[in-house]
């Protein structure tokens, strides 16, 4: 820099020297000529005097025209740093900072182009907020909003017109996203009333309903006004389907005690599924037409409620003294008082059972478990069963054993809900008017009694069966001994095998019954029931075996033909008497 502020000086004192020495040329010119036109010495002064001052006039003239240009700059400079530094401080950004040593004109130059750049951004930014002031009003207007909190004269900063962008933003997205929930409410809004047979009625259902969606305010009332408007319209319609539900079942009810015919019915099936105001009359008109035709029908309507209640009664394991504590069951005196009486009770049952419905459930459970198990207990101690020959019999084992396992764990699993269900309520869970547990064991020892009672029926056939043998072979022998004839003898032979042999099968044989429950030991429940199993293993006598070795020919088992030895005389009698008699 220092190096050309030297060479633009060497060269102006160049340029000056040249001036002065074609100044100095041109006067020795003009001396010349004047003296060759002879002009005198005088007017030759005069002349020089004139020429010095055309060129002093001359030189002052330009000397001022640079002295304005002078100011001008000055001025300039000092009108540009004025405006640059409110521009600065208008758009909040540091002051531009000059560049030391440089001349007057680039100082001038460098300060307008700043003050040029911070005008065209200053108006760039006013562009800006005039365009986001204008979409935030038209926000404010659909959603009922507050405008955004900025100086609308004022010059915005970048951060500034940010945050005033992002707003837009969101409000534009809250928009996008009520609007959204405006025609989702609307829509169904609609439906509803539809259902309903409604008609908007108000200025704002009609608004919403019949005016154009672009046009509906968006406020968070009006969303609100929306959602409180729907949730009226949705409890309508559930208390329209509630009582039509209610008058349906009623209907169906009704029909079933009446008898109504199934042509009668189907004519009706339209408002049995819809729940429309026109549904809710007809499901109305119906049910008054029916309470009428029960009125008429006053024996047969209490005779079938009487059969709602015995299946109740048996859904709830009532016991006898339960059922006849409803006294009005048994009364034969049938007036519409006692049909009353029948059906506050068919409720009071119902609403009982809906109380204890998991409960019920579960002992229904355990019950069909425990008849499964008894038939499979039948089935174990059944001799033809050998003569299976599809596998049903090892099925049936596996069957038997994890039901075994089972019912005990159904029991205590009934047996803590029952409790946690007695501690929740403060009262007792009663199975046929006894507790559940009682219940369990009741149907355990009438099991076991049961078991205790075949095994005695078949010990006394096992008895009867080795004393009739023993009885036959005496009575042969006694024949044959007092008659002389052979005939006779081999007649009364005939006699024997005829009348009683044949009745004895040789192919049906009963092997010992396995114990179930393999190695485990079993619930001390079930060791009772185990009992006749356990004493076959060990050798005890199986029901129709001998207890004295037999020969070929009375080598049989009486299962095949009679379980008990009671059942055998009567099926066998001719033969019985005839060996006794003889």
């Amino acid at each position: 820099m220092t190096l050309n502020i030297k060479r633009n000086l060497a060269r102006s004192e160049v340029l000056a020297a040249e001036a002065v020495s074609c100044l100095n040329k041109a006067l020795c010119h003009l001396k010349d000529i004047w003296e060759e036109i002879g002009i005198p010495e005088d007017q030759r002064l005069q002349r020089t005097n004139v020429v010095k001052s055309h060129i002093k006039n001359l030189l002052e003239m330009m000397i001022q025209e640079e002295e304005t240009l002078k100011k001008k700059l000055i001025s300039s400079i000092q009108s540009c740093c004025e405006k640059m530094e409110k521009l600065c401080v208008e758009l909040q950004v540091p002051v531009f900072e000059e560049e030391a040593g440089i001349s007057m004109l680039q100082k001038e130059k460098n300060i307008r182009t700043q003050v040029d750049f911070l005008t065209t951004e200053r108006a760039h930014r006013m562009q800006q907020l005039k365009d986001l002031l204008e979409q935030d009003r038209e926000l404010c207007d659909i959603l009922c909003s507050l405008p955004y909190g900025i100086v609308p004269d004022s010059v915005p900063s970048l951060e500034q017109l940010k945050d005033f962008q992002q707003h837009i933003s969101n409000q534009n997205a809250e928009k996008e996203r009520r609007h959204a929930e405006f025609k989702d409410l609307k829509q169904q809004i609609i439906l509803h009333m539809e259902e309903l047979d409604h008609t908007p009625d108000t200025t704002f259902e009609k608004d919403v309903v019949c005016e154009d969606e672009d046009n509906f305010c968006l406020s968070r009332d009006n969303i609100t006004a929306l959602k409180l408007l729907l949730c009226q319209l949705e409890e309508r319609k559930a208390e329209n389907e509630a009582a039509c539900e209610t008058h349906r079942e009623k209907i169906q009810q009704l029909w079933d005690r009446l008898q109504v015919p199934e042509e009668e019915r189907q004519a009706f099936d339209e408002h049995m599924v819809s729940s429309k105001k026109r549904n809710l009359q007809a499901l109305q008109s119906e049910v008054h037409r029916l309470e009428e035709l029960k009125l008429q029908n006053i024996c047969n309507v209490t005779d079938a409620i009487r059969s709602e209640i015995t299946v109740m009664w048996e859904k709830c394991f009532f016991s006898i003294d339960q059922r006849h504590a409803f006294a009005p069951y048994f009364s034969e005196d049938f007036t519409e008082e006692l049909l009353s009486l029948h059906d506050a009770e068919i409720l009071r049952l119902n609403q009982h059972f809906e109380d204890h419905k998991v409960l019920f459930e579960g002992v229904h459970r355990w019950e069909e478990s425990w008849r499964l198990f008894q038939e499979l207990e039948k089935k174990a101690t059944d001799p033809a069963r050998f003569t299976n020959r599809g596998g049903n019999l090892l099925k049936e084992e596996k069957q038997r054993s994890e039901l075994q396992r089972s019912l005990p764990k159904l029991e205590s699993k009934l047996k803590a809900e029952i409790d946690a269900w007695e501690n929740e309520q403060g009262r007792e869970f009663l199975v046929n008017n006894m507790k559940f547990l009682q219940y369990v064991e009741e149907q355990w020892e009438l099991h076991r009694q049961e078991k205790e009672r075949e095994k005695q029926e078949r010990v006394n056939m096992s008895t009867g069966i080795l004393t009739f043998s023993m009885f036959a072979e005496t009575r042969a022998h006694t024949l044959s001994s007092h008659t002389p004839n052979s005939t006779l003898r081999r007649a009364s032979h005939r006699v024997l095998q005829s009348d009683v042999i044949p009745f004895f099968s040789t192919s049906t044989q009963v092997p010992a019954v396995r114990t179930p429950g393999g190695s485990k030991p079993p619930h001390p429940r079930w060791r009772d029931c185990n009992k006749e199993n356990a004493a076959q293993v060990k050798g005890s006598p199986l029901s129709g075996a001998l207890l004295t070795p037999a020969s070929p020919q009375r080598n049989f088992s009486m299962a095949s033909v009679a379980s008990t030895y009671s059942e055998f005389v009567v099926i066998y009698p001719f033969s019985v008497v005839s060996l006794v008699t003889e």
